[in-house]
């Protein structure tokens, strides 16, 4: 007996409230802005400005020890990592050490470093400072722009892609669906002050590619019953099929946040920033898929008829002359 969490055949309608869903969509993006707005960014060391330390001893490296011990000095931001090298030997432990500047400084001062050395060698006696370097207010903006970018770079690609694939309405929709999921995911990071680097860039770009895969999916589907019921409305061709890929869509949203409630769970502290974006971002990205992608869709029209290139059944710009 397979395991089904969704039943084989489904009939459900999206579209019965509609304007419900992109109205509550609509205000979540809106209450995001505003956050964003008057609240900001709890940035990380990464667009912040810091001070990174490279220590090596001979001893395990102790993540938990160090942090504990850093605590104490109450320095603000601060990450440690182990680096595993097959270089290293077997006496070499190395760990990289972030700490953020602290305020009206463009990084840490040398008596914070020497406190820092200190407090670690209760924990490590023969730990040493292989290497000290800061980054500074300048390199940090530069690192802000370069990810809003990467960001905006990433959503116009996709938009040429889904248009050159189908027709330039689904690119349209796709393109509001992934904003939307952006834009929510900085809201929430805004609302709960979450530490923001450049780990969650990475996961933007990730729920970018998560989001829109499950898009294509569905517009995938659209079109063939674009082509299949001539004569069906295209609300029906929408809701038969997200019914024909729900399934699909939402074993593999289930598979995905397993595994990422367990690296949530049991991860540590490194990557749960990480983390809990790409748990958000599979939610939210689904739900746009759904929601977002398809009404929008449906709002502006499509062609009905792939079979026939200059055919203008069910266009609705198709009577205006060129």
């Amino acid at each position: 007996m397979r395991l089904r969490l969704v039943p084989q055949q489904t009939n459900w309608d999206f579209f019965s409230r509609s304007k419900l869903w992109l109205g509550i969509s609509a205000l979540m993006m809106v209450v995001a802005f505003v956050s964003f707005i008057l609240q900001g960014l709890n940035f990380g060391i990464d667009f912040r400005g810091g001070t990174t330390i490279r220590t090596e001893t001979a001893q395990p490296v102790d993540v938990g020890a160090y942090r504990d011990a850093l605590a104490a000095l109450e320095l603000g931001d601060t990450t440690i990592s182990e680096v595993f090298d097959p270089t290293f030997g077997p006496d070499q432990n190395v760990a990289m050490i972030r700490i953020q500047a602290q305020e009206g400084e463009e990084a840490v001062s040398t008596a914070v470093v020497e406190a820092a050395f200190g407090a670690l060698q209760q924990v490590a006696p023969d730990i040493k400072f292989v290497s000290v370097e800061s980054v500074g207010p300048k390199v940090s903006g530069e690192l802000i722009q370069t990810a809003a970018i990467a960001v905006l770079l990433a959503i116009g690609a996709v938009l040429v892609y889904i248009w050159l694939r189908f027709e330039w309405q689904f690119a349209l929709g796709a393109v509001v669906a992934l904003v939307h999921d952006v834009l929510l995911t900085i809201g929430i990071f805004s609302e709960l002050q979450i530490k923001f680097d450049l780990a969650i860039i990475a996961a933007l770009l990730t729920i970018v590619g998560y989001s829109l895969n499950d898009t294509v999916v569905v517009f995938d589907r659209v079109r063939e019953n674009l082509i299949k019921y001539k004569k069906k409305d295209l609300k029906e061709v929408l809701n038969i099929s997200i019914n024909e890929t729900l399934s699909r869509t939402f074993m593999t949203s289930v598979t995905t946040l397993l595994a990422l409630i367990a690296l949530f769970v049991l991860g540590g502290d490194v990557i749960r920033g990480f983390v809990f974006a790409m748990i958000w971002g599979v939610i939210i990205g689904t739900y746009s898929s759904i929601f977002v992608a398809s009404a929008m869709l449906l709002w502006l029209g499509v062609k009905r008829d792939w079979s026939k290139p200059d055919s203008t059944t069910g266009n609705q710009y198709a009577n205006i002359d060129a």
